[in-house]
């Protein structure tokens, strides 16, 4: 099946990190390339906990999708939600009736939020992977010291001044830090009958330490130093439920004791980082190819990325169960971060290229850079993968490290030179300038 131009079709669905990647590796070949989305821009996702706290502006971190490829005219990019893919008729169904033919797909639908089982709590807790996310934990954040600053009882008022973030990942960390900075830095002097510095910020984990991912050196280190910026790091802590003005928690010291127990904390802003799952396309991916499908939503790929019987169908980003297959080991599994979706994108546009070309497929392997996290002013860890091991170090050394690495991964110069000008503001003034809500109209909290 083949174009007018005569030409083989891609569909790529999804302009994330692994589509992005995916249809620029496949800049100047002969195919005829469609990108799907829901949004019509890329988002730099690791930044976008700095939209959220008014850091930086949302432009700042994302670019539309048609200016990227403005300049591959091999390139069709269309605004909308897919809601079938037919493997038989090879056609991608979008919700406004369009049909979309193809000889190759790539699935790049990237993943959402998990409320494990508790999706009532999205409305209460939100959780932050769009810009619409950002938005909204900005106002929530912003509004709950506006409504302090007017409130008279002092319980509610305590309550409008804590914020609680679920789960110590690399986005929770980076939340509460810059939170505990904000309450002790950017508001200080800006209120009259409250003091901003007052605000209790806490980061509660289900596990045993925050940052689980990376070595327990890195993450007693992160732990330190969310403690040194007034976080108050609550693990081994368990949320058994959440509501309109406050969350229960249940942990083995909780009663102040030995034992469990189950403590609740009266908050009106809390904010979701502890579960992530696979965009429900995955699901239907799934049902339409026989692909089997983990419980976090993630379809199980081969290890070229394809899915079994469907060898023009690749899967690659949040929502591949992958593994690294390097020769000579064991096959590991890929991380759900940025790089291993772009490594992903990369290698299979590689293999449909090899596929056109009649030559066999390769396996995927993923190369590790190591993981980095922010913690807050001259604040973060970093643990890089070398030829000559690992290399882990933290302190201000590892906050420039992060800065620089985040700046120089983002998508236009233009957004380089806005990130790093309003970085040097906010470090030399203390000040976040993107402070602005549109909608007011409620106080605080998830009724608004």
């Amino acid at each position: 099946m083949t174009t007018t131009s005569g030409r083989p079709r891609v569909v790529i669905v999804g302009c994330g990190f692994g589509g992005l990647e995916a249809a620029r590796k496949l800049q100047g070949a002969a195919v005829d390339i469609t990108i799907v989305d829901k949004t019509n821009h890329h988002l730099f996702q690791p930044l976008l906990y700095q939209v959220a706290t008014a850091g930086l502006a949302a432009p700042s971190i994302a670019a539309p999708v048609r200016l990227l490829f403005r300049r591959q005219p091999n390139v069709t990019t269309l605004l909308g939600e897919v809601t079938r893919i037919d493997p038989l008729a090879h056609e991608v169904h979008l919700a406004d009736g369009t049909r979309l033919g193809w000889d190759h797909l790539i699935v790049a639908a990237g993943a959402t939020h998990s409320y494990f089982g508790n999706d009532g709590w999205a409305r209460l807790a939100p959780g932050l992977k769009t810009l619409a996310d950002a938005f909204e934990i900005r106002r929530r954040v912003l509004m709950s010291f506006e409504a302090a600053e007017i409130e008279t009882d002092p319980a509610r008022q305590r309550a409008l001044l804590t914020f609680a973030v679920i789960g110590a990942g690399p986005t929770g960390v980076e939340m509460a830090g810059t939170l505990a900075e904000i309450a002790r830095h950017t508001l200080k002097g800006e209120f009259r009958r409250i003091d901003p510095g007052s605000a209790e910020v806490l980061l509660i984990e289900g596990g045993p330490r925050v940052l689980q991912a990376m070595p327990p050196s890195l993450s007693q280190r992160a732990m330190e130093q969310l403690q040194r910026l007034g976080v108050q790091v609550r693990l081994n802590a368990k949320v058994t439920d959440i509501d309109a003005t406050g969350l229960q928690v249940e942990s083995p010291f909780s009663d102040g004791g030995a034992g469990k127990g189950s403590h609740r904390i009266d908050c009106h802003c809390v904010i979701w980082a502890a579960g992530v799952a696979a965009s429900p396309l995955g699901r239907l991916l799934g049902e339409a190819t026989g692909a089997e499908v983990d419980r976090a939503g993630r379809v199980k790929v081969l290890p070229d990325l394809s899915l079994p019987g469907h060898p023009d169908i690749s899967v690659v980003g949040d929502l591949a169960a992958a593994f690294s297959h390097r020769r000579g080991k064991e096959p590991t599994p890929v991380p759900g971060v940025s790089p291993g979706a772009k490594q992903m994108g990369r290698a299979a546009a590689a293999n449909i290229l090899r596929r056109l070309a009649g030559k066999a497929t390769e396996p995927f392997r993923y190369r590790d850079y190591g993981n980095l996290a922010t913690i807050g002013r001259n604040s973060a860890v970093v643990d890089l993968g070398t030829p000559l091991g690992p290399l882990r170090f933290s302190g201000r050394i590892a906050w420039l490290f992060w800065l620089f690495a985040h700046a120089y991964f983002l998508i236009g110069f233009r957004n380089r030179i806005v990130v790093l000008m309003d970085w040097a503001s906010a470090y030399w003034s203390f000040q976040r300038y993107a402070r602005v809500v549109a909608d007011v109209r409620a106080k605080a909290g998830p009724e608004a």
